[in-house]
């Protein structure tokens, strides 16, 4: 079972991600942006997804590398969310089972 700091704790960091992602839209709606400014709001969600598994690189976990092995094949064959799907199933399920 599962604990319910644990559990609140990713709720909020469920809110606080939905927060961020909606609050660039919010403030953004009535502005037109230049293609300099489009193409930054373009890539950031791609370099939080890099920083976010960037430290699987170093992990001394066999799981951990394994599930990055996983990830990076699933980027080179499909876009962002179903990467990111399988991303999370495979690190879940690879530390489940390896360790």
């Amino acid at each position: 079972m599962i604990d319910a700091t644990t559990f609140f704790t990713i709720v909020l960091m469920a809110g606080v991600t939905y927060l961020t992602r909606i609050g660039g839209y919010v403030v953004l709606r009535n502005r037109t942006l230049s293609g300099r400014a489009t193409a930054v709001m373009e890539a950031a969600p791609g370099c939080v997804l890099i920083a976010v598994i960037a430290p699987a690189f170093v992990s001394k976990f066999p799981a951990d590398i394994l599930a990055l092995a996983v990830t990076l094949v699933a980027a080179t064959r499909l876009s962002m969310l179903p990467t990111v799907l399988i991303g999370v199933a495979s690190a879940g399920l690879l530390r489940h089972f390896i360790g």
